[in-house]
């Protein structure tokens, strides 16, 4: 039996198309995930995420306890601030990608994927059993909240209308646009609390908001009406993934999983080596300083071509030396894009390389990423 979000009844209105995804039923797409894209890329678009997990860690010990099994520092937030960071395991595999906020000392607020709540708590709560350092309290408290995402360029012109007021918690700030790029502050939308974050997946300007299901519900109904004369539209997964792709974040089971570190993904940058000791700190140190066997690329279609997709062969010189991991048609740039792995020595910008498409191989180059920029 899928899950449902609190918003499907919403989305069923809003002519949405529902598909299976980590165990969810949601929303692929609305009007056309072309449509969907160009909205966001230019005006606004809201996204259902609360298939996403969240857990909470506080306590004591809760900086030095995500200190040994993240890979960025936590240290370098204070109260209102998130990072992007990494899960990985002693071998230096990615067990998940997730965000990090700070909420207030000793309380922190992780963001997880929707395919990885029960094995991201099962190994946190394991990490935890093992830790001496201070008091700690681990929660997977998934269950009680949803989220959403607005995303674009002209979202800061009417969100502090749905949100209006100065933040109550986390960064204090005077209103919602105040926030800076990965900030968090909590909000009174009515009698109820939620927590906007300056983040997104995709590449524009925006906020994602985290409170209880009722108050989701009645959010999405007031950004529709009230985001409308600036553009806004409802997106889905099609759109999220195909701005993705065209700057190149990663998507867990794609670019990044348990045999693939950090280092090989490209987001090395995410990665605190003078930290002190974490999981696969060992592993990503020897990488970082001699380098990789595989190498996480960007390519651009230079021929007419069906778009590439994951798992199509990348050929180089008559060789096949990997395959694609995100593939789709790029809305912004009407031509075929993706990334995929190769060996390191292979995995040079301008490089010419083939993707084989329905038994096929058709010319690509790899491209500096993110592939799309403004």
């Amino acid at each position: 039996m899928l899950k449902r979000t609190s918003l499907y009844a919403a989305h069923q209105k809003q002519g949405g198309k529902l598909i299976e995804f980590g165990g969810w039923e949601m929303p692929v797409q609305y009007t056309s995930i072309t449509d969907e894209h160009l909205t966001v890329r230019s005006a606004a678009g809201i996204f259902d995420i609360s298939h996403m997990g969240e857990v909470t860690v506080s306590g004591a010990g809760a900086e030095a306890f995500l200190n040994s099994v993240l890979t960025n520092d936590i240290r370098k937030l204070v109260s209102g601030e998130g990072q992007y960071t990494l899960m990985c395991h002693e071998r230096g595999g990615v067990i998940d990608d997730l965000y990090a906020y700070k909420l207030s000392d000793g309380v922190y607020f992780l963001i997880i994927n929707a395919s990885r709540i029960e094995p991201d708590v099962a190994w946190l709560q394991a990490q935890a059993a093992k830790f001496t350092g201070g008091e700690l309290k681990l929660t997977d408290a998934s269950h009680q909240y949803d989220a959403i995402a607005v995303q674009g360029p002209r979202v800061q012109e009417f969100i502090n209308i749905v949100i209006p007021g100065a933040s109550i918690s986390a960064m204090r700030v005077n209103a919602v646009t105040d926030l800076k790029k990965n900030q968090i502050g909590g909000f009174k939308f009515g009698n109820q609390s939620v927590l906007v974050s300056r983040t997104g997946y995709t590449g524009e300007d925006g906020f994602e908001i985290v409170s209880s299901e009722a108050t989701i519900l009645e959010l999405w109904d007031k950004f529709i009406s009230v985001g409308q004369p600036f553009g806004l539209k409802p997106a889905g997964l099609g759109a999220r993934d195909t701005l993705r792709t065209e700057v190149c974040y990663p998507l867990y089971g794609h670019e990044l999983d348990e045999n693939t570190t950090p280092i090989e993904a490209g987001v090395g940058f995410f990665v605190a080596l003078d930290k002190g000791e974490f999981n696969g700190r060992a592993v990503l140190a020897e990488q970082k300083a001699n380098g990789t066997k595989k190498k996480c690329i960007a390519f651009k279609m230079t021929d007419k071509s069906a778009p590439p997709r994951p798992q199509y062969p990348i050929w180089i010189n008559g060789e096949q030396v990997g395959e694609v991991v995100s593939g789709t048609q790029s809305p912004s740039l009407n031509v075929g894009i993706g990334m995929g792995y190769v060996p390191a020595k292979l995995a040079k910008v301008d490089t010419k390389i083939e993707i084989e498409i329905r038994g096929k191989r058709f010319a690509a180059v790899i491209v500096k990423k993110p592939i799309f920029k403004k």
